[in-house]
């Protein structure tokens, strides 16, 4: 199964020591040009090198936009990697859509995309049994990657992951 991703799910999910978890979800991630640039995989930033070397692998692969036009549209309302991959996605067909923005979220569902972020990526791994301490993963995503979550929106996903 491949997706494609914006740059916040490979990113903090990189910083976290857990990019391995997207391999084993989906086997392939696409990443449009513009995705590549916010990453910016050359520098020493944390997670660089772990995504240069997912790179290197090929289970990340970098594929080229061809509807620049339809990507214009979008950048009216979303970042150059979010417009981007959302028209990655739909060239692609991809069957699902990495997003964690609300607005890039909204607009990739209205298109009929299939979207899920880190939350979801994690909460996936927590109920195949890949990932133990998942409050503990949580608490990583936010004070390490600085991963923003609603505080009623953290109470409904660690209320989830109890359940399983």
């Amino acid at each position: 199964m491949a997706a494609v991703s914006n740059t916040s799910p490979l990113l903090n999910l990189a910083i976290i020591g857990r990019l391995a978890l997207l391999k084993e979800q989906f086997e392939t991630i696409f990443i449009p040009p513009g995705v590549r640039e916010e990453l910016r995989i050359e520098s020493d930033l944390p997670g660089s090198r772990v995504i240069r070397e997912a790179i290197e692998a090929a289970w990340i692969q970098i594929e080229q936009v061809r509807d620049m036009a339809f990507v214009k549209l979008l950048r009216r309302d979303l970042d150059k990697g979010e417009a981007e991959a959302i028209a990655l996605a739909l060239q692609k067909k991809a069957e699902w859509t990495l997003l964690d923005e609300k607005e890039g979220r909204r607009v990739a569902k209205s298109l009929g995309l299939h979207v899920t972020g880190v939350l979801g990526i994690l909460l996936r791994a927590g109920r195949e049994g890949k990932l133990a301490h998942f409050d503990k993963v949580l608490e990583a995503l936010r004070e390490n990657a600085g991963f923003h979550i609603r505080a009623d929106l953290l109470k409904d996903v660690l209320k989830e992951e109890s359940n399983k």
